[in-house]
């Protein structure tokens, strides 16, 4: 999962059909390692560029945690990018996101527009940790 800033103070979003809620969700971008061999970091630039078209910029390793951990087996790595530019997505074929951007000093009043927990939890950590 990925806090992205670009050069222009904008954090990315992307509201996308969350089958289990039967709504579109509002989230930030996250995925999925492709292999098992394959490094969150790269997983998380990969996705990052697949779901916003956003790349480059500084990228700092926050911390790892459980989501789901009483039935789920899923360990999220949260980095933080920041200085990201723009450029062309490429999603999943199966994939219908919409990229969204705030400014940052919005985050944290707008806080109350985010029902995805992992979100909640990594736009707190930025707001909390974020570089100044």
């Amino acid at each position: 999962m990925i806090v992205a800033v670009d050069t222009d103070g904008q954090v990315a979003l992307v509201r996308q059909l969350r089958e289990a809620t039967r709504k579109h969700l509002l989230e930030l971008p996250a995925g999925t390692l492709d292999r098992p061999d394959e490094e969150p970091l790269a997983a998380a630039k990969r996705e990052l560029a697949e779901e916003t078209g956003l790349t480059g910029g500084e990228w700092t390793e926050v911390t790892k945690f459980w989501t789901v951990p009483g039935f789920a087996r899923e360990l999220m790595t949260l980095f933080f990018a920041e200085g990201v530019v723009p450029g062309d997505a490429s999603p999943e074929a199966d994939e219908e996101l919409e990229l969204i951007r705030w400014p940052v000093e919005e985050i944290g009043e707008r806080l109350g527009e985010i029902e995805d927990a992992k979100t909640l939890a990594g736009l707190l950590l930025y707001l909390r940790l974020r570089p100044r």
